[in-house]
């Protein structure tokens, strides 16, 4: 397998995903949920990094995360997901390899690459079709952003800086999920390539 070359850094904002082999369920039920939830807690602290926005969905991920000490941000995949999958293995009976590939992980280095990457997240289980509005998908931190709910993986600074009032992110993911708005060019390509990998 190549090496990777993306450069981790201190400060920077990656966009981290994969997908469950063949497409199929990484997920199983609410306790699959939760374990993982729990894991990712447990590595951001350890790992020095803070989760900015964040969607599970039965067979794929995608986290942005900001790298705020020397740990490698993708190492928030390796350690979460290597715990998960031996448990996911040992409690459904099964063997080998649960995602299709190793975790993918963009740098993203712009405000405006954030903003659009935070709202094409939190949109994920509508645009395939999971849930009919972001908030009602408890599995991101989405209902975190607007709100309505309490929760440790959010970075509540990052949101208040970049969207100070609820009512506007709301508005912003809401014009993407309802076709309102076009997306630059490069962006678009990106999110495409995502959606047709």
């Amino acid at each position: 397998m190549p090496r990777r070359t993306i450069e981790f850094v201190q400060g920077g904002y990656y966009h981290i995903y994969n997908r469950g082999a063949g497409r199929r369920s990484i997920f199983l039920n609410l306790e699959n949920y939760r374990f993982a939830l729990q894991l990712i807690n447990r590595y951001l602290e350890l790992l020095q990094l803070t989760m900015i926005a964040y969607c599970l969905l039965p067979n794929h991920y995608h986290w942005l995360v900001r790298q705020d000490g020397k740990s490698k941000a993708g190492l928030l995949a390796q350690r979460v997901f290597n715990a998960y999958s031996k448990a996911f293995n040992n409690s459904n009976g099964r063997s080998g390899t649960l995602f299709e590939d190793r975790y993918s992980a963009i740098m993203v280095a712009s405000d405006e690459y954030l903003h659009h990457l935070c709202r094409y997240i939190h949109a994920n289980p509508v645009r395939h079709g999971i849930a009919t509005a972001p908030e009602l998908w408890p599995y991101s931190n989405y209902l975190e952003w607007i709100g309505q709910r309490p929760g440790k993986l959010v970075d509540q600074a990052f949101v208040q800086a970049h969207f100070p009032h609820p009512g506007q992110y709301q508005a912003y993911v809401s014009s993407y999920v309802t076709g309102q708005v076009k997306l630059p060019a490069g962006l678009a390509a990106y999110l495409e390539e995502l959606e047709n990998d």
